[in-house]
């Protein structure tokens, strides 16, 4: 069967005894960096030597299905460097080969980044999603953030430590400075830190610059009830922006539940 198995995300106690049992016996581990894994049989006192096989973002899609096959003939152990596979890492698309190919299935659970910075940010932890990287581009990082202002539920994203800043900055113009948020850098590791407050508030303390691993979880957005008049008023606001009006239209329409097309028309008509 296929065995996505959950490494430590920085404390190598938090390896579990599953974990170690399969990585003593496992003849196959596909990994996103064999040398990590190398590394980790080390520190784990593994005396097993598996063979390792590279599966990363740059190859998933060319070997997924050579690697369902194998599994389908043996145990294949499959492994990030940090975490579980498949979340914002390796995987997933050997996963859904295996699937289509009829192959079992199966997780050795454990560390999860996403997880453990939900229950560590002091933000409601009944209803969160999980947003990944925040893009890289300006832009982009603003447009897909505006299209999360309304999202009710708490959210978490990945970071790197250089654009932590810029991205908590673009945040607060998008959820608003004072929407509450955490920072989570270096979880489980020697030099853990967890920054808490309003996004403005973080924006000027990530200035002085921010290293390590880093997790951002932001509370959602409080219900609102936005009148139409309101809420082509907002339309118009992302048009001048440089946002086209049929997708400012849709971004209002989503939060405010008012009709996309009635928006949009009502928008043209002030415009003309």
């Amino acid at each position: 069967m296929l065995i996505l198995a959950a490494t430590p995300i920085g404390n190598l106690g938090d390896a579990s005894a599953r974990l170690i049992e399969m990585l003593e016996t496992v003849e196959v581990v596909a990994s996103e960096d064999t040398r990590t894994t190398q590394r980790l049989l080390a520190a784990l006192g593994v005396a097993n030597r598996p063979r390792l096989i590279a599966l990363h973002d740059h190859n998933e899609k060319q070997v997924a299905a050579e690697l369902a096959a194998l599994a389908a003939e043996r145990d294949l152990l499959v492994v990030s460097d940090a975490g579980m596979p498949t979340v914002s890492d390796p995987g997933y698309g050997l996963v859904a080969a295996a699937v289509a190919a009829g192959v079992a299935v199966t997780a050795i659970p454990g560390p999860s980044a996403v997880v453990t910075a939900l229950a560590v940010s002091g933000l409601p932890t009944d209803r969160f999603t999980f947003e990944g990287f925040v893009a890289r581009k300006p832009g982009e990082r603003a447009s897909s953030l505006r299209a999360l202002a309304a999202e009710p539920r708490t959210m978490v994203f990945f970071e790197a430590p250089t654009r932590v800043a810029a991205t908590l900055t673009d945040m607060a113009v998008a959820f608003g400075a004072d929407r509450r948020a955490a920072v989570c850098r270096e979880l489980t590791k020697l030099y853990e830190e967890v920054a808490r407050g309003g996004l403005g508030e973080l924006a000027t303390w990530a200035e002085a610059g921010v290293r390590g691993e880093v997790v951002i979880v932001v509370e959602g957005a409080a219900p609102r009830t936005v009148e139409f008049p309101d809420a082509v008023t907002q339309v118009l606001e992302l048009v001048r922006t440089g946002v086209r009006l049929k997708d400012a239209s849709s971004e209002v329409s989503a939060h405010t539940g008012h009709s996309s097309r009635e928006l949009y028309q009502a928008a043209l008509a002030v415009r003309g």
